[in-house]
């Protein structure tokens, strides 16, 4: 926009972005593309003289983790935002290190006190408030990695973990000392990283769903959960197969049937129904809008367009054509 501050060189050095040295008048367009540029586009709001923050930024394999420190502020993601820009297919999980927040998303108002995480879902709107001075520590990551359907993401977003809990505790502790220390480690070192923390979420998320009790084995709920993470970042290939993954893990494809018989469903119709979810976020996509059908099925591994419409229609109630006009902002 015409006169509009940029995050330009003089204020940017390496995964840093602060407001120190922006002339006072400019801060708070500058502060709020800032929280843009990190986190998805957001209308701020903050006091009269309050524009004071830093955010600093590193990446973990797929990961991105972040540390902010600001003045008290106000961001909202509204359908408007959401319908301009491609932020929706992530995930943010934080951790109130400082001060207090409060969060408003899928008909839930929380309020988060120091040393609880809490995650929220960039697909929808979200008000999150900052009523005094405070540093969060985050980790931004893609749905599609996460591994979770659309019903089951509502569930979890918007629901404090305590650190007094034993998973939160520890998910906790590892927020804060990866936003201190990601930049500073190897490549190797990242990815391992960041397959540990997916496999916590991972966790974290089946117990809040109530999918994991006593007696589930817990050899066969850690391999579970490996698979489903690895399911997700390779649902774009095509060559997805029972027999890929079991080899992917060193297991045999029967065994790979034993473990999904909890899920209540194949290991082929959790595949399609991640890739299903997949396509119909890219349906509402409004720069999506020139892709034909068949790109979108494509992107997602499914090889034959006529085949997409068929389990696309059979788990949504119309073709993709239909959902797109009819749900599309």
């Amino acid at each position: 926009m015409p006169g509009a501050p940029r995050l330009d060189e003089h204020s940017f050095v390496g995964n840093l972005l602060t407001t120190d040295s922006v002339p006072a008048h400019r801060r708070r367009e500058y502060w709020r593309e800032a929280l843009s540029r990190t986190f998805g586009a957001v209308d701020i709001s903050v006091p009269d003289g309050v524009y004071s923050g830093t955010i600093r930024t590193a990446s973990l394999g797929g990961l991105k983790v972040t540390k902010v420190d600001g003045d008290p502020l106000e961001a909202r993601r509204t359908p408007r935002l959401i319908a301009q820009g491609d932020e929706d297919e992530y995930v943010v999980v934080k951790l109130v290190s400082q001060g207090v927040a409060r969060l408003e998303q899928d008909g839930r108002d929380i309020g988060v006190r120091p040393g609880e995480v809490f995650i929220y879902d960039m697909a929808r709107p979200v008000r999150l408030l900052f009523p005094q001075c405070f540093q969060t520590k985050s980790i931004v990551l893609s749905r599609q990695v996460l591994g979770l359907c659309e019903s089951d993401l509502r569930q979890i977003t918007a629901s404090p973990l305590s650190s007094d809990t034993p998973l939160g505790g520890l998910l906790s502790v590892l927020l804060s000392r990866l936003a201190d220390t990601a930049g500073s480690h190897r490549p190797y070192a990242r990815e391992v990283l960041a397959r540990s923390v997916v496999d916590l979420l991972n966790v974290l998320a089946d117990e809040q769903l109530g999918r994991i009790s006593e007696g589930t084995p817990s050899g066969d709920a850690a391999m579970l959960l490996q698979i489903r993470t690895f399911i997700g970042r390779h649902l774009a290939d095509a060559d997805l197969t029972p027999e890929v993954i079991a080899r992917a893990h060193h297991i045999s494809v029967r065994y790979l049937h034993k473990i999904f018989e909890g899920e209540g469903i194949t290991v082929s119709r959790w595949i399609q129904s991640r890739r299903l979810e997949a396509c119909r976020q890219d349906l509402l996509h409004r720069e999506a809008a020139n892709r034909t059908i068949a790109a979108v099925a494509h992107r997602w591994g499914f090889t034959s367009a006529a085949h997409f419409s068929r389990v696309f229609r059979a788990a949504y109630g119309m073709s993709p054509s239909e959902y797109r006009d009819t749900h599309r902002p």
